[in-house]
């Protein structure tokens, strides 16, 4: 007798079989240590066995003999995601998309590559044509376009676009089936987002194609202020100033700059901080905007200098200030929350009235999914138990914030708490019946058999 994951090598000896314990292991991983609760909850989860595929002949191999043996499949990018949404909580198959990494095609406003390529490789191979990804996470050296497309949500770019699933940024998708006899179907627009955000638990995405954005050099400029309030209006007005051409609009209230600590030099002590990216051509009316506000610029790198230091600030927005705060202080965890536009900034104002330091507050400035110009939040959290973080949130939510819980790896539960629509489950059915991709981690849905 043999074990269906011994018969999976058995029967496809060429393809690229990772065993050592210890690979299997960090690629069971993803930062969901950011959160104790998932630390907590996700402690010894992990596949029996990984592959990393090189064709889609090898990953319609890989799906048939999956279906075949009833083995759970979980396809990992980079892990560079927050939720445990790589970590198999039911063992099996992790399909390892690093080494299925092609650029394909661009043409002006449009680019399309295989679902392991890196976001930065993708932005190197447009670049030269004048275009780039018109939305980044902070983790854009490393995490990948599949990745990006399953659990991503915003980033440096989504002043201007909005989150990645707002209409018009994922173009379409070329996704495969889990069953016998795998099919590959091509999806567009709105069908296409019916895997968005998903975490690879309906359907293999093979290959992206994304909306581009003019590739501007990007001045990056760090702007602080002694009051929290000027910090805020700063970003507000930067933000809704529409001859500005912007990328990204970060503020981090104190003590958040302190955590940063490359970046002590230019933060003095007790500071509130603005990290801003602006069009190089866009920044003596920046500096008017900063100006008119009591801010001081205290750190400046125009594209070529940010090249050349291979470093940016973007690495230090969105979800790099938690990683880069956690460096300094374990006890911290975060949230993420929208504001409701033309709200925003009293919203804000009252969470920090409500929390006072048990609540820090980062804020980035984007466009909502209707198109309005506000603030999303990824505020620190001192964290001290399970219910006093569950309270928080519910106090966010009674004040009209909306809060994607990011210390659960159920779908449903990140998203409010609601359930998903019955497209996206029809979507599941289609293609993935058995329910063997990345199983435990959609509501909806039970495990396989």
């Amino acid at each position: 007798m043999t074990t269906p994951i011994e018969q999976l090598q058995h029967e496809l000896p060429e393809l690229d079989w990772i065993t050592d314990p210890l690979k299997i292991g960090r690629l069971s991983q993803d930062f969901s240590w950011f959160s104790p609760v998932l630390k907590r909850q996700l402690l010894g989860k992990r596949g029996d066995i990984a592959v990393k595929p090189r064709t889609e002949d090898d990953i319609t191999r890989l799906a048939a003999a999956c279906a075949r043996h009833r083995v759970p499949l979980t396809l990992r990018g980079s892990g560079t995601g927050n939720y445990g949404q790589s970590t198999p909580l039911h063992g099996g198959v992790i399909l390892d998309m690093s080494g299925y990494n092609a650029f394909l095609w661009s043409r002006p406003g449009v680019g399309r590559a295989q679902a392991g390529i890196r976001l930065a490789e993708f932005d190197n191979a447009t670049r030269p044509m004048g275009w780039e990804l018109r939305c980044i996470p902070s983790t854009f050296r490393s995490a990948s376009l599949g990745g990006l497309f399953s659990g991503g949500f915003g980033g440096a770019g989504s002043i201007n676009y909005g989150p990645i699933g707002a209409a018009g940024n994922i173009l379409g998708i070329r996704a495969m089936t889990v069953g016998t006899d795998p099919q590959v179907v091509e999806l567009r627009g709105p069908e296409a987002l019916l895997m968005h955000h998903l975490w690879g638990t309906n359907g293999i995405v093979l290959e992206v194609e994304m909306a581009l954005a003019p590739a501007h050099p990007w001045l990056e400029m760090i702007v602080t202020f002694n009051d929290a309030d000027r910090a805020l209006d700063f970003g507000n007005a930067l933000a809704h100033a529409p001859g500005i051409v912007k990328k990204n609009i970060a503020v981090l209230a104190d003590p958040i700059p302190g955590y940063m600590t490359a970046l002590a030099g230019h933060l003095p002590a007790g500071c509130h901080a603005a990290l801003v990216l602006v069009a190089e051509f866009s920044e003596p009316a920046a500096l008017q905007v900063a100006a008119a506000h009591g801010g001081q610029v205290t750190y400046r790198k125009t594209a070529e200098e940010a090249k050349a230091a291979h470093h940016t600030l973007v690495e230090y927005c969105w979800n790099h200030t938690t990683l880069n705060a956690l460096k300094v202080d374990k006890g911290l965890t975060y949230l993420q929350t929208t504001f409701t536009p033309g709200k925003h900034l009293d919203q804000v104002r009252r969470i920090r009235e409500l929390f006072g330091d048990e609540v820090l507050m980062h804020v980035e400035f984007l466009r909502s999914m209707d198109g309005f110009t506000t603030c999303t939040s990824l505020p620190l959290v001192r964290f001290t138990t399970e219910e006093r973080l569950n309270e928080i949130i519910q106090i966010f939510r009674d004040n009209g914030i909306r809060v994607n819980n990011p210390h659960t790896f159920i779908i449903e539960e990140g998203k409010v708490g609601g359930d998903l629509p019955q497209n996206v489950i029809d979507m599941k059915q289609r293609f993935d019946p058995a329910g063997l991709l990345n199983p435990g981690k959609m509501r909806a849905w039970g495990l396989p058999s």
